[in-house]
């Protein structure tokens, strides 16, 4: 057995164990599982592709993906913060400014600081969809921000928010700021209808100082860096759903065992939604190894993205159909993971974003025309 095998095995083990009992209260109560995010950290579950000096497990984001999987098929919404702390450190890593780096990413490698990713306002405002929510200004030691941001998950007081602005006549940064700054302030949102143990609250910035040290990017780096992190943000967000997916399939399989005399009437089936999730699988695995020499071509990922999206509803659907009165109990999984699967396909980027952004690319005249 590998190092990635056996981390991935050791983890899934203690998903089984500790996770899954929590699944029901993390959905339902809004319940944060904190305790089990900060030992998460300590095998290193979201260090896969941090280099040692990092304190990471030196791997790559293919290992990353597999250990979201292996969580999101207990609970989404823990595969989703699993995302964004892993993420939060995918940030930091690729930071071409080393002071940000040094400060916060052996600490939120392994989760000694929990970390939430606010860039969803931006990824839509660079794709042509909304406007940017926070604006900076520069100042004479860094540069001070103002604004907010509706729906920013895995944050807490003492959490660290990475988040960006737009600099007037300049372009963009990128920071990463304590929740406990002064100026930053956290509200609740309105309830969800699932991912309400997510930690997720409204950002609030009133004139916050930052200094040199906070700077993930600065706007003449800002271009090139969201190129290079881009390709890791949109494929380590597929864990989510591929563990979703396993989970309906065992879920329409285990159905089966008594009621596959009337289930194959369905329209999908568990062995062609099986098949069907290994190709994509292994599409995804060689995309994301690709990141760690430069970057995959982004259409390709944009689609596999796109595709976990759409065979997330598919599965989540067909699972609730199988199972059938008893998917639609509150408790039974197959209802969660249903919109769990609303839910990947509704995440920046979004099923419809990321059909405009493809087409975009497949078009590239009616783009010209448009400008």
């Amino acid at each position: 057995m590998n190092q990635s095998e056996a981390i991935i095995n050791a983890i899934s083990q203690q998903a089984r164990t500790e996770l899954r009992p929590l699944a029901d209260a993390i959905d339902r109560e809004g319940f944060y599982p904190e305790t089990y995010l900060r030992e998460l950290g300590k095998l290193g579950g979201f260090a896969a592709a941090i280099p040692e000096e990092y304190d990471g497990l030196g791997l790559d984001l293919s290992t990353q993906i597999d250990i979201t999987t292996s969580i999101s098929r207990e609970c989404g919404s823990t595969g989703f913060m699993v995302w964004c702390q892993s993420t939060c450190a995918w940030y930091l890593l690729h930071s071409p400014n080393q002071e940000v780096r040094e400060r916060y990413l052996k600490d939120v490698a392994r989760a000694r600081i929990l970390a939430g990713t606010g860039m969803s306002n931006t990824v839509k405002h660079l794709a042509g969809i909304e406007k940017i929510n926070l604006r900076a200004v520069r100042t004479d030691n860094g540069y001070q921000v103002s604004g907010s941001l509706p729906w920013v998950s895995n944050i807490s007081a003492d959490h660290l928010a990475l988040v960006a602005a737009y600099v007037q006549d300049e372009g963009y940064i990128m920071f990463a700021v304590r929740c406990d700054t002064p100026g930053v302030s956290l509200r609740p949102c309105l309830e969800f209808s699932g991912m309400e143990g997510t930690q997720t609250l409204c950002l609030r910035f009133d004139k916050v100082a930052l200094n040199q040290t906070d700077i993930i990017a600065h706007p003449e780096q800002f271009g090139d860096y969201i190129k290079r992190i881009k390709p890791g943000f949109v494929l380590g967000q597929t864990g989510m759903g591929l563990g979703i997916i396993e989970a309906s399939v065992e879920t329409m399989e285990d159905t089966n065992a008594t009621h596959a005399h009337v289930n194959v009437f369905l329209d999908d089936q568990a062995d062609d939604l099986s098949a069907e999730l290994q190709s994509l699988k292994s599409r995804i695995k060689e995309l994301a190894q690709a990141t760690k020499n430069g970057n995959p071509e982004v259409l390709d990922v944009l689609k596999a993205r796109l595709a976990t999206s759409e065979l997330c509803l598919r599965a989540t659907h067909s699972a609730v159909l199988h199972t059938g009165a008893k998917g639609y109990l509150m408790n039974h999984p197959a209802q969660r993971r249903q919109r769990e699967a609303v839910f990947v396909a509704i995440v920046t980027p979004a099923l419809k974003h990321l059909r405009k952004e493809i087409h975009a690319i497949e078009h590239p005249d009616e783009q010209a025309q448009a400008a």
